[in-house]
């Protein structure tokens, strides 16, 4: 879908599912976080919609456990489809046993504080790495890493995909009758010895 989507939209690579397993796809419900505070992310899980998954900015605080299993089971309860964060997330083998989606940059133990004074928002445009992730925006995860879609882009981008899934079972096919990824990509051929 990233190529389809023009390239655009990959969050940064560290961003990973707990387990390898793990695909999340839904609506960007967006969250702000102060860096070692994760009260929004309590009202995230009060405030977002069944089928949303909450797209949470900690900022630099990178090294902090920002969730865990008590609101993994909140948002599970609440129909969210999943979560993806900047942060750290822990409890994270009771995470992967609930079976809910979770990307995440770290896992860590350390604790956070839950500052009603603390700097965030809900529903707000975020910039995480090189990609504006809006309320609405379509989200998407798996082994490899995470995509968001301008909601404005999401139908074309998936009826591009669906295409370039069908040219490339085509492909699969030409391999198994023996041509070279350089015959069928029209590529330049390599050096003769």
């Amino acid at each position: 879908m990233h190529e389809a989507a023009g390239k655009i939209g990959a969050l940064p690579a560290g961003i990973k599912p707990l387990a390898p397993h793990f695909r999340v796809c839904g609506r960007v419900f967006p969250v702000k976080s102060p860096p070692g505070d994760n009260l929004w992310l309590h009202r995230g899980i009060a405030e977002a919609r069944a089928a949303d998954v909450l797209v949470v900015d900690t900022g630099s605080g990178f090294e902090y456990g920002y969730w865990g299993e008590v609101m993994t089971l909140a948002a599970q309860v609440r129909g969210i489809a999943g979560l993806v964060l900047t942060g750290g997330v822990r409890d994270s083998l009771r995470i992967i046993e609930m079976g809910f989606p979770v990307f995440s940059s770290t896992i860590s133990i350390q604790g956070t504080a839950k500052d009603p004074n603390g700097n965030g928002s809900l529903g707000d445009p975020l910039r995480i790495g090189g990609a504006t992730v809006a309320k609405g925006d379509l989200i998407l995860g798996d082994a490899d890493g995470v995509l968001v879609v301008p909601q404005s882009q999401a139908h074309q981008v998936i009826a591009d995909s669906e295409r370039r899934d069908r040219d490339e079972v085509r492909i699969f096919e030409s391999l198994r009758a023996g041509k070279t990824t350089l015959e069928i990509y029209g590529l330049p051929g390599g050096l003769t010895t």
